[in-house]
């Protein structure tokens, strides 16, 4: 069984994110012993998708030079991770009611079409079906009941439907700016719902 790792938070030790995905990931394994692990670190991440990316897409590796060598080489290393994963746990900090632009960069890179899903008579087909998806979301505020949701989880729930994946959980923790009680408090209650998910 492999299982992937992503943390997206820019925060480093003090994500929230991070804390819970960690916690996700050793509750796994400690459930599940002999899980390989990936890890990635989409805020090392720092490649963006740009038309560079999408040119070593369509350029025969023989007339690559080196920049589009390495565009292809990181698209294709991301694209193996996903793939390759039984299971993936994603941190999914809530920025200005979306998600950080390092997880869209990776979901820019691993929706490909005839790769991870493709274009059919009757609509687009999702072909990395059959993964389970945990999703250690964070948020600064209250978004229970609000006009705004859980905008960024739901854009990344389409976005995992649109490839094929329905089995996605979460694990969630709000108000994390409301003071070192809240945080706390919120923490404790994430933590508590991990025994659920996995």
């Amino acid at each position: 069984m492999s299982l992937l790792h992503i943390d997206s938070s820019i925060l480093g030790d003090a994500s929230a994110s991070r804390q819970l995905s960690r916690a996700i990931v050793d509750a796994w394994t400690a459930k599940h012993p002999g899980t390989k692990v990936t890890y990635r670190d989409l805020a090392q991440l720092t490649n963006h998708v740009t038309g560079l990316t999408l040119a070593a897409g369509g350029t025969p590796a023989e007339q690559q030079n080196d920049v589009l060598k390495a565009e292809a080489a990181l698209s294709s290393s991301l694209i193996s991770e996903f793939l390759a994963a039984d299971t993936i746990v994603i941190g999914v900090p809530m920025y200005n009611f979306s998600i950080s632009s390092q997880l869209k960069s990776w979901i820019d890179r691993i929706s490909v079409a005839g790769v991870t899903f493709k274009y059919t008579e009757k609509g687009p087909e999702g072909l990395a079906g059959g993964k389970k998806v945990i999703l250690a979301s964070t948020a600064g505020g209250q978004h229970a009941g609000q006009p705004s949701g859980y905008a960024h989880e739901d854009y990344v729930r389409f976005v995992l439907g649109f490839l094929g994946i329905t089995d996605i959980k979460t694990v969630r923790a709000e108000t994390l700016a409301y003071g070192p009680e809240a945080h706390a408090a919120a923490i404790d209650g994430a933590l508590k719902q991990i025994s659920q998910v996995v």
